[in-house]
């Protein structure tokens, strides 16, 4: 469904004149200067133009978005409509105007900034009361104070992220968005166990409060784990009773996060009480075993990893808790901004291909994969993460890049080509690649490319792939092609069924 004001624009040129000029919405740009998409994956459609090579895109049918030609992506409003109206009630030469200013302020503001650039672009401008006047009535939008146009603008700009992320779709770049108006992931991740551990502090007995938020927290781990959070950053004298509470339902749950639990036990050897020495001993795996060690214990926990400022927490914990909360938008955008600002760090790099694997963006983790490969210095290094690459490639459907990945990661060992030939060992790091893991995991990888273009009709590809997997298979231990044998057994009846050429 057309949104109305830009049908309007659409079937009357007149309007769609004076939105171009002066107010620069101008219907005839409606590209943009490189290719580019949505990091949430929703519909992206250029709409407008400005003069100096930005562009107005619709977002999901709805929302507008304005790329600049310098890298700079936001969120402008929910609709055409409210856009226009900002565009022309605020146009672009308002520069000095903010959400701050009071309604005399702002009105003030743009009766500068209209006399300075009609002094600028004069006499094209002095009927610009007039044309403003045209459009607003044209496109039937409404008279709203400016304070509350300005407070739509800063509020649409600060909800760019995470679902308005835009990427250069070759590079997959992030446009950039103002500092001011990103918030910190930690802040989103860390609201609802704040919320809860102030409620468990209250002491009411009321269910929606103090008892409510006990329960809420005992039954759900996830929560509990931003409760614990909230609580290490945010440490009272009182709430030992709570820590101890919260540190009871992390051992009897026994779930897969051992940090939350680590973190429980800290903050309650901090308190340093014989009478919680049994339950530490339990948490810690007896390295408790009294209240002084206790104390020693938590310390030395406190100085390794669960600190009390917030800045100095790996990006990742909040990356995971994101994740974990079913915020996989903020986990995607908060790793693509980080991969953006990585340079040649092979652990970082590692751990953000890691992290956009698990939540399911093969592309950047492919992105971050290449890179980490490139800085591989032994035929181990470059056939390990070769390989991983390959699986990444995979993934987000590139079949043909994740054949040359596995080609790098046969180079690497020195694996032999199709006609069954050894090739030299690279370096001695890869002198038994093939009775190693290393060896599966690559013919592994082989398997599953072959399975991926038998799939996809890429007959060719899934040949090619497949006599490479043999030699392997024969080049590999034993026991390493015994565990791939349901895995190759398919591969080779899906190669089997594809077409023979000329048939």
């Amino acid at each position: 469904m057309t949104d109305p004001a830009l049908e309007v624009l659409r079937t009357r040129p007149e309007l769609a004149e004076l939105a171009a000029f002066p107010f620069g919405f101008d219907l005839s740009r409606a590209y943009h200067l490189e290719e580019v998409h949505l990091a949430s994956g929703a519909s992206l459609e250029p709409i407008a133009g400005d003069d100096t090579g930005g562009t107005y895109f619709l977002c999901g049918g709805t929302a507008v978005l304005h790329a600049s030609c310098d890298g700079y992506a936001s969120l402008v409003a929910d609709s055409v409509g409210e856009a226009l109206e900002m565009l022309i009630r605020l146009p672009w030469w308002c520069e000095d105007v903010s959400a701050e200013m009071s309604e005399e302020e702002l009105m003030a503001a743009v009766r500068a900034a209209d006399d300075g650039i009609r002094e600028e672009l004069a006499p094209e401008l002095d009927e610009l009361e007039a044309q403003r006047t045209a459009l607003l009535s044209g496109l039937g939008l409404p008279d709203r104070p400016l304070a509350e146009l300005a407070a739509m603008s800063d509020a649409a700009t600060r909800r760019t992220e995470p679902d308005h992320v835009l990427l250069n779709s070759r590079e997959l770049l992030a446009y950039r968005l103002e500092e001011p108006f990103r918030q910190p992931l930690h802040e989103i991740v860390l609201g609802p166990g704040r919320e809860v551990l102030e409620r468990m502090r209250s002491g009411d007995s009321d269910a929606r409060s103090g008892a409510g938020a006990w329960a809420e927290s005992a039954d759900d781990p996830v929560l509990r784990a931003g409760v614990l959070r909230a609580a290490q950053f945010d440490r009272r004298a009182g709430d030992l009773p709570l820590l101890r509470f919260l540190l009871e339902r992390e051992c009897a749950q026994r779930t897969e996060w051992y940090e939350e639990r680590r973190l429980a036990a800290m903050l309650v050897a901090l308190h340093g009480q014989e009478r919680d020495v049994p339950l530490l001993r339990s948490a810690t795996a007896g390295q408790v075993t009294d209240s002084a060690s206790a104390v020693r214990w938590a310390h030395a926990q406190e100085g390794k990893r669960h600190g009390r400022e917030v800045a100095a927490e790996s990006e990742f914990t909040w990356i995971e808790l994101a994740r974990r909360q079913g915020r996989v938008e903020h986990a995607r955008v908060a790793l693509i901004r980080m991969l953006d600002d990585t340079g040649p760090d092979a652990e970082r790099l590692r751990e953000l291909s890691r992290a956009l694997e698990r939540i399911g963006d093969h592309a950047q983790a492919a992105r971050a994969q290449s890179h980490l490969l490139s800085l591989q210095d032994t035929a181990w290094e470059r056939a390990s993460e070769a390989y991983a690459l390959a699986r990444l490639e995979r993934g987000k459907g590139d079949l043909t890049a994740a054949a040359r990945a596995l080609e790098a990661a046969r180079a690497a060992v020195g694996a032999g080509g199709t006609d069954g030939t050894a090739g030299s060992v690279p370096d001695e790091t890869v002198s038994e690649w093939h009775r190693r893991g290393l060896g599966r995991l690559i013919t592994e990888q082989h398997l599953e490319l072959t399975l991926a273009a038998a799939g996809a009709g890429d007959s060719e590809l899934a040949r090619t792939t497949m006599t490479h997997a043999r030699l392997l298979l024969d080049t590999i231990g034993k026991e390493s092609a015994k565990a791939l044998s349901k895995l190759s057994t398919r591969a080779k009846w899906a190669v089997a069924a594809l077409p023979r050429a000329g048939r």
